[in-house]
């Protein structure tokens, strides 16, 4: 519940209506053909190598750490992109794109990455795909459903300066309860497995930085190399470092349950990812300035 409460009304701001213009704008199916290479090819296969670079020893924490690297950010790159003041309009677009794409390519790429990649299959615990299939439906599908028609349902009733200025306005802090909410719950249930587990945490951590690090930066200066402007190139380098830690966190507990290890991986991402993020925001907006980079 925590989740569908978080992921609900960062959804309901996506302009789902805006969609139309990607058959217009050739520049912008570049921006989208970009984003496509970077996080459904690029950003997974590197983390699937990371996986194997840290965890070479441990299969639990590596398919959990999977989990988190084929999860594509949707949600929380709408606050790294307002934050760091990106293009708010390109990151709706590119949510909306990536929300549809999630629904339909997580799955076979998770289920790709932990029975092959990771070799999960040569252990004797397969993976099924349909709880993977589930998982995504009831933790994107929903809430991206009822934000669907809730946005087109409102904006009908109500006009567009009303929905933003009074029914955003007022489901706006339901985001900050559900995540508070969530990592409070997730926390509480994985509380003794990280005490114990220490190491355990630490050697997820590690990649996880890694990882951050590594696309972020090479997304900048690939987006610089190119001419991106300040606000394309924000929002590229966000969501192709960020990943969907609320889906990860369900799918690794629906599969391998509460007190897994893999649900333990999964649960680290968060706790890495917003820290890691946060510092994130504060280097793009000092290259804007160094850079003297604008759109």
């Amino acid at each position: 519940m925590g989740l569908l409460v978080m992921m609900y009304p960062i959804l309901c701001k996506v302009r789902f209506e805006t969609l139309h213009l990607l058959v217009r704008k050739r520049s912008l199916w570049i921006q989208i053909g970009f984003s496509f290479v970077l996080n459904w090819i690029v950003a997974p296969l590197f983390m699937v190598a990371l996986a194997w670079i840290f965890l070479p020893d441990r299969q639990d924490l590596r398919d959990g750490l999977l989990f988190v690297g084929m999860a594509r950010c949707i949600a929380m790159v709408l606050i790294w992109t307002d934050l760091a003041g990106g293009d708010g309009d390109y990151c709706a677009v590119l949510v909306a794109f990536n929300s549809v794409l999630q629904i339909i390519l997580y799955a076979p790429l998770a289920v790709l990455a932990v029975e092959v990649f990771s070799h999960r299959r040569e252990v004797g615990h397969d993976v099924n795909y349909s709880d993977v299939a589930e998982s995504v439906a009831v933790f994107l599908g929903l809430p991206l459903g009822a934000a669907i028609i809730t946005r087109f349902s409102l904006r009908f009733l109500l006009g567009e300066h009303k929905y933003n200025s009074h029914f955003i306005r007022f489901i706006s802090p339901l985001t900050l309860i559900g995540l508070v909410f969530t990592v409070i719950v997730l926390f509480a249930s994985q509380g003794k497995n990280v005490a114990q587990q220490v190491t355990s945490v630490l050697r997820v951590a590690a990649p996880l930085v890694v990882y951050f690090a590594v696309i972020f930066s090479a997304t900048i200066l690939l987006c610089r190399k190119f001419g991106f402007g300040y606000g394309l190139s924000c929002t590229q380098s966000f969501t192709a470092a960020s990943n969907n830690f609320e889906l990860a966190i369900a799918t690794a507990i629906a599969v391998f349950g509460v007190g897994s290890r893999e649900a333990l991986a999964s649960t680290v991402g968060p706790l890495i990812e917003v820290p890691v993020l946060v510092s994130l925001v504060y280097v793009m907006r000092w290259l804007k300035v160094r850079w003297k980079w604008e759109d």
